[in-house]
């Protein structure tokens, strides 16, 4: 699909949608994406953008996942996300365009009222684990079946899928095979019951942003209902967020005694999904957590 084109395409979405006159584009690269070519866009009338650009075939309805999991965020009026201007493909090209979010200071406040409104966020509930469909982690779909149980959502729906393509692929032997399994029947004594919460579903430190008022802002969202140790653990997975965001979380929404433990399991899946998408550099980490919960 020539740039043109694409460009062309833009233009038309954002003089209808947001009645912004024809004018000359800009499209300024932005590193940072794994598998989307991602722009800033700046008009003739000094109006910016940011759209994400890939492959409809490789990555069928990634982004319109990703605008459903945004927008049904940001119906909760609890954290901002960025506004969806449109999704449309155009070719073999998927786009998405969204508006842009200047960012700003990630002072003791921020970090305080993000704990807050993440808790606000999971205590919103459904009656089973999973979601209404399914959507992506990163650029490998996943399933979110509706289930009764945390547990059995967790195994068949979340480690099982990911093992079972680590084991085809190779990365995964058979002695990682056995702990698995063995981990397994032990979830139920580590995970505590309690009500799905709303998950954010793959939240590192990329994935949120501080907006010029300091308040939180949730992009690329893998959204389901799940436990909320998911989101917590993916926060430490790659360094950890600012204490106070713990200790607001905490005050809002306690955490059970044991939650490391739940973190540490909790973080199986996205090291699974690493040990897939970038291959076996993520097995120590893995090996570590078997090791912990199965010797």
């Amino acid at each position: 699909m020539p740039f043109k084109d694409i460009e062309q395409h833009i233009k038309q979405i954002l003089s209808e949608k947001v009645q912004i006159p024809f004018s000359p584009i800009t499209f300024l690269p932005i590193g940072g994406g794994s598998i989307n070519e991602t722009y800033k866009i700046k008009t003739g009338g000094n109006h910016h953008f940011f759209t994400k650009i890939n492959s409809a075939q490789k990555f069928p309805a990634l982004f319109d996942k990703e605008k459903n999991g945004l927008n049904f965020i940001a119906a909760q009026r609890i954290i901002r996300t960025p506004a969806v201007i449109d999704c449309s493909i155009i070719g073999d090209q998927q786009i998405l365009i969204l508006e842009w979010i200047e960012q700003g200071l990630r002072s003791p406040a921020f970090w305080k009222t993000f704990g807050e409104q993440l808790a606000s966020l999971h205590k919103i509930s459904n009656n089973y684990f999973g979601f209404a469909e399914n959507n992506y982690m990163g650029a490998l779909p996943q399933s979110n079946s509706y289930t009764l149980t945390w547990v059995d959502f967790f195994i068949h729906h979340r480690l099982r899928p990911q093992v079972r393509m680590a084991e085809n692929n190779g990365l995964l032997d058979s002695k990682h095979m056995d702990q698995f399994d063995m981990l397994y029947g032990k979830l139920e004594a580590v995970f505590n019951n309690e009500n799905p919460s709303l998950l954010h579903g793959d939240l590192w430190s990329g994935n949120y942003m501080c907006d010029e008022n300091a308040r939180p802002v949730l992009i690329d969202p893998a959204v389901y209902f799940g436990h909320r140790s998911v989101d917590l653990a993916m926060t430490v997975l790659f360094g950890g967020f600012d204490k106070r965001f713990y200790d607001a979380y905490q005050y809002h929404f306690p955490l059970p005694d044991n939650y490391r433990e739940q973190w540490d399991i909790s973080n199986l899946y996205p090291l699974l999904i690493h040990l897939n998408l970038f291959g076996r550099s993520y097995l120590h980490d893995i090996a570590v957590i078997l090791k912990k919960f199965t010797a």
